[in-house]
């Protein structure tokens, strides 16, 4: 069932409000789950069930992204103010300390956490931070040209596209390995949720010096890396274990930058053993 809470985040200019869209199913251990920019929670729908027999899974929409409002405009998405919001977001849904699972600019929050030591363990699938700079202008620019053909295409057109493999290829190929996979609503909501992201603009700007370059010492970490990930490559995930040597680096034969649709099982497999 989705659901939203509002709570107060400190600013320069007293407390303002924050309102967050979620969902929530399953019983276990609660596992937040942290999707990329531009995306939504439902990102996650391929593996949700799965890891809701194990685990108590919170699927969420960040701010500016998904059925979440915009931040206020005294607050900036940068990530010092993602982490405190996130931090905040815990505490009105009473997680102490929740596992958390993210995929791109969500793999960074929960590493982000991880630092901040707000989370039990941190699965990161292909998390941004690990790039070139020559590697982070390539992926900014894919991520533009994606939002720019999406911004374009009559809604009529995406839904008839969508019908056909060809066309779900044509429309998401840049996130997935095997987009014919992907149920044709399914395309459709995501393409508007890339249209629709009014934190877009604002967190990519806010990613343009963003490197993680912290080890996470004593907390369980696992980096997985699609072998077919087009939009931040896979070699970014050696650069990961590098800076976080005891990390358990998985590799995700044939996926691509989203996972979580390519191979369900795998991801899901890997979240879990992860989140122990």
């Amino acid at each position: 069932m989705s659901a939203t809470v509002s709570f107060q985040v400190p600013t320069a200019h007293g407390p303002k409000d924050v309102t967050v869209s979620y969902a929530r199913v399953g019983h276990g251990a609660p596992l937040v789950l942290l999707h990329g920019i531009g995306h939504h929670r439902q990102a996650w729908d391929p593996v949700v069930d799965i890891l809701a027999t194990e685990r108590d899974v919170i699927t969420v929409d960040l701010p500016g992204f998904g059925a979440s409002p915009a931040l206020p405009g005294d607050l900036a998405y940068d990530l010092p103010t993602t982490n405190t919001v996130l931090g905040a977001l815990f505490e009105a849904l009473e997680l102490d300390r929740p596992h958390i699972a993210g995929n791109s600019l969500g793999g960074l929050l929960a590493l982000e956490l991880g630092r901040e030591k707000r989370v039990r363990s941190v699965t990161a699938l292909s998390p941004a931070g690990f790039w070139t700079e020559a590697e982070r202008r390539y992926a900014f620019a894919v991520l533009l040209a994606m939002r720019g053909i999406a911004q374009r295409l009559p809604l009529p057109l995406v839904e008839r596209l969508s019908r056909s493999a060809a066309g779900r290829t044509a429309l998401t190929s840049t996130i997935y390995s095997r987009p014919a996979r992907r149920a044709p609503e399914a395309v459709v909501a995501e393409t508007l949720a890339l249209v629709g992201a009014t934190g877009f603009d604002a967190t990519l700007r806010a990613g343009t010096a963003v490197r993680f370059t912290d080890d996470l010492p004593g907390l369980p970490v696992t980096v997985a890396w699609g072998t077919q990930d087009r939009l931040l490559l896979r070699r970014q995930g050696i650069r990961a274990k590098q800076m976080i040597p005891h990390a358990r680096l998985v590799r995700l034969p044939g996926c691509g930058h989203c996972p979580m649709n390519d191979d369900p099982a795998l991801v899901a497999r890997v979240i879990l053993d992860g989140s122990r």
